[in-house]
């Protein structure tokens, strides 16, 4: 066989499947009824296009040897963003802005149902709510005008829509829209396992919301990017609505809007120093001369360790954003924005293996002019992904202020406790059964808990630094009116029992 035959052949194979993946989804949207129809085929033809560098692209998607670390120039201090202070027009500057939330996630990974952002994680208060106060106190300090924007999924939208009439007289102009509803592939056939356009019922694990990296077609395509930028708006601020320290930073913005040289960003991403729990996290490098974000998932076999070492790699994404709304025009317009594939395995119910073909938005980074990192406090980036995040945010470890959480001055460190909760934990219902009242954790250091364990009410977790370093720390659960309720033990590099 000549050495052009493996090529030819692979090529014949990838014509193939891309004909039969065209067949599959015209009959797909065939099914679509008239008022769906357009918005369909917009969807369809995205996935199209995603599905054609899936067959192109092959393997890790960065060539080790050509990652470099980036300028120095080109990842800021946050202080020294701030050094700069504000000017008197502030509210000028922030007329010029819209918050954005990436809104997609539905709670299934904390035992709930619907949205994630309606799920109550502090005083009662759901992440939307805090969210609208956060953006209300803004506008009612300075002002100003800042809107809100959504991007729901066709699996958040219609819930999120109903409880924003709560909101109908608050001082702020909230919009949404829906990123796009792309079809599961089949593991083995590599074809779409819809047969139409439905997605409820036995049809809902057919479909799925390809990534927050769908924001920038999205958002175009709902005419909302045009509207906003007709208003006068210039910049977004993107960011996760579970991550409760992702607030407006008038400093940050004022430095997109006045740059000291002159020259404006049309691409900033928010990085913290990394700590031993975020080694897998994204992180900025130079490559081929620009900024790009490099995931785990992109990073050869033979360099993950290299990847994950924190003294190597020192900051990872927050995905804390802000973006140029006419760069976003300009780029979409000319279809060059440019974003590494995250191809996402999952087992159905039914025990079907799929795949299901993803975009991040911080992997456009690259395709955006003068391009910056912020190497900003980790107060800065509070996600709550589990129970163990949630009993963070709800503890005295935290003060709330007109929808935004900061640490409390009582704490002595800057950090906040490691908290593993066991299995038991898993749902927020069983978590919330588990704790009488949330405990005083202001002196915590690490915590795990393993097995059914349940707090009772004025309970005080405090690590006790007394032991040898080799033991490790032991935690003291004191409940004053119960007595000593529980030891919990700290790491997995002791057992409990060569602890007595």
């Amino acid at each position: 066989m000549s050495q052009a035959g493996p090529s030819q052949f692979q090529e014949v194979i990838r014509q193939e499947l891309e004909y039969s993946m065209k067949i599959e989804l015209d009959k797909i949207l065939a099914t679509a009824p008239s008022n769906e129809l357009e918005h369909t085929k917009k969807d369809l033809e995205g996935f199209k296009k995603l599905f054609h560098r899936f067959l192109q692209e092959k393997g890790p998607s960065v060539d080790w040897g050509k990652i470099q670390r980036p300028p120095e120039d080109s990842i800021q201090p946050y202080e020294k963003i701030k050094a700069r202070g504000l000017p008197d027009n502030i509210a000028s500057v922030l007329n010029k802005l819209v918050v954005v939330k990436l809104n997609g996630g539905l709670g299934t990974s904390m035992g709930c149902k619907g949205p994630k952002s309606l799920i109550g994680v502090r005083n009662e208060n759901t992440f939307l709510d805090l969210t609208v106060q956060q953006i209300e106190h803004l506008n009612k300090t300075y002002n100003t005008d800042v809107p809100l924007v959504l991007m729901n999924s066709f699996n958040t939208d219609e819930d999120t829509k109903k409880i924003l009439q709560k909101y109908s007289h608050s001082r702020v102009k909230i919009y949404t829209f829906n990123q796009s509803r792309y079809p599961r592939i089949n593991k083995e056939t590599l074809l779409p396992i819809a047969k139409d356009v439905s997605y409820s019922g036995e049809n809902t694990e057919c479909w799925y919301p390809p990534g927050h990296g769908d924001i920038y077609g999205s958002f175009y395509n709902s005419g909302l990017l045009d509207n906003l930028i007709a208003e006068g708006k210039e910049y977004i601020f993107v960011s996760n609505i579970d991550n409760l320290g992702a607030t407006v930073d008038l400093y940050i913005l004022n430095h997109l809007m006045n740059p000291p040289n002159g020259k404006r960003c049309e691409f900033v991403m928010e990085v913290t120093n990394k700590t031993r729990a975020d080694v897998k996290g994204g992180t900025l490098t130079q490559y081929e001369n620009k900024l790009r974000l490099v995931e785990i998932a992109q990073v050869p076999k033979a360099h993950v360790d290299e990847f994950k070492s924190v003294s190597k790699f020192k900051i990872f994404n927050t995905n804390n954003l802000w973006i140029a709304l006419s760069a976003i025009k300009r780029l979409q317009e000319k279809n060059a924005i440019d974003m590494e594939i995250i191809v996402n395995p999952k087992t159905l119910d039914g025990g079907l293996n799929v795949i299901q073909l993803e975009t991040a938005v911080g992997a456009a980074i690259k395709s955006f002019e003068n391009s910056l990192g912020i190497n900003v406090p980790r107060s800065r980036f509070l996600p709550v992904k589990t129970t163990s995040d949630l009993l963070l945010v709800m503890s005295n470890l935290y003060s709330l202020n007109a929808g935004s959480l900061t640490m409390s001055e009582k704490r002595e460190f800057p950090t906040v406790p490691l908290v593993k909760l066991g299995s038991s934990f898993t749902k927020v219902q069983d978590y919330l059964r588990r704790f009488e009242s949330i405990p005083d954790m202001l002196e915590l250091d690490h915590l795990t808990v393993s097995g059914d364990v349940t707090f009772g009410k004025n309970v005080s977790l405090k690590a006790s630094t007394t032991l040898p370093p080799m033991l490790a720390l032991l935690l003291w659960v004191h409940a004053p009116q119960f007595g000593i309720l529980a030891f919990l033990e700290l790491t997995n590099l002791v057992p409990f029992s060569m602890l007595l």
